[in-house]
């Protein structure tokens, strides 16, 4: 069977800290914080967190989970530091993932206000410091800012971005369904000066955008022309569009691409629809990463994706090879770090 070499290091730029920790790692925290379950079974446990297919069947299922469980569960500053410290040294045994950004709201973590947000960060580095020191990892923080936030919540996750850069956090994000495509444009014009603060801080910029099978490329042309990132999540609805993926081209914009979260949300029928898809991209020139978006609740990790792809021929093994090489480069993590 095709498959990557197995001293390949590794990199995943698209990593939602409430969708990559194990269920019994959740399980130890939910305990240790008298955390009030709604089952006693570690295995119903284990199925309430993880995005079962006969369960799940959007992206709001898949989010569901989550906004209910797993991030609340992580919402304490020792829970974070536990999360994070937790994945990245699981991504390295599984993987060989040696360079990888991690993305969170930190306000999903800081109980509406109840617990200060600075704390919360600030346990996130050091757990995110500790498992690069023992594994000798690359890693890089990247904040969520929500759809769902008033424009002054989100603009409190920039500056506190751009305060922690210093220690890691190497991005932002734009994370939460798009409701509404008919108002994509204005509905990104709000976030325009965020962006522009956070590029100039010096900060990498993603959204997430093109990611359900109900969005057209009209997200993804209002994200490219009012926030200007540099790459973009998921992304795969670009492909319905010649001037979409002509300015992803133009702008030098990389895509995460993230297989087995696309089938189980069903943004994509299949892995064939898939293959299609990203041929396409291929013969337009647009760049684009393989990525695990959620390696628990996906029952996945970033080797599994590779070879998921090249067993069903969706990539060649020089195909595969470019996405990794592509990945490095386009991450937002400095040298040195």
């Amino acid at each position: 069977m095709l498959q990557l070499p197995a001293d390949l290091d590794l990199c995943d730029l698209h990593v939602h800290v409430g969708g990559a920790v194990a269920p019994h790692i959740l399980w130890s925290i939910a305990h240790e914080h008298g955390f009030k379950l709604p089952v006693k079974s570690y295995w119903d446990f284990v199925r309430l967190i993880t995005a079962d297919p006969e369960r799940i069947s959007s992206l709001d299922d898949f989010v569901d989970i989550m906004h209910r469980w797993t991030e609340r569960i992580q919402s304490s500053p020792s829970a974070i530091e536990r999360s994070v410290y937790e994945i990245i040294g699981k991504e390295y045994r599984s993987s060989r993932v040696t360079t990888i950004e991690l993305r969170f709201n930190p306000m999903k973590r800081n109980l509406g206000g109840e617990r200060d947000l600075d704390y919360i960060i600030h346990a996130a580095l050091r757990g995110m410091e500790r498992a690069c020191l023992e594994y000798g990892c690359r890693a890089g923080l990247i904040f969520c800012l929500a759809r769902e936030f008033d424009y002054d919540l989100n603009e409190i996750i920039v500056r506190k971005a751009i305060r922690w850069m210093h220690r890691g956090v190497v991005g932002i994000d734009l994370a939460g369904p798009e409701r509404h495509t008919v108002e994509l444009s204005s509905e990104v014009t709000r976030y325009r000066d965020l962006f522009e603060r956070a590029r100039h801080a010096g900060l990498g910029t993603t959204v997430h955008t093109g990611e359900t099978s109900h969005t057209d490329a009209r997200g993804v042309l209002a994200v490219l022309s009012e926030l200007r990132p540099q790459r973009i999540g998921h992304g795969i609805a670009a492909h319905k569009s010649e001037e979409a993926m002509a300015r992803l081209v133009e702008d030098g914009v990389v895509l995460e691409i993230c297989p087995s979260s696309n089938l189980r949300t069903r943004s994509v029928a299949d892995l064939q629809e898939l293959g299609r898809i990203l041929a396409i991209f291929r013969e337009r020139g647009v760049r684009y990463t393989i990525n695990t978006d959620g390696p628990y609740i996906l029952d996945t990790n970033l080797r599994r994706e590779f070879n998921l792809l090249l067993a069903a021929g969706v990539l060649r093994l020089d195909e595969a090879l470019r996405c990794v090489e592509t990945a490095h480069a386009a991450s937002f993590i400095r040298e040195g770090r």
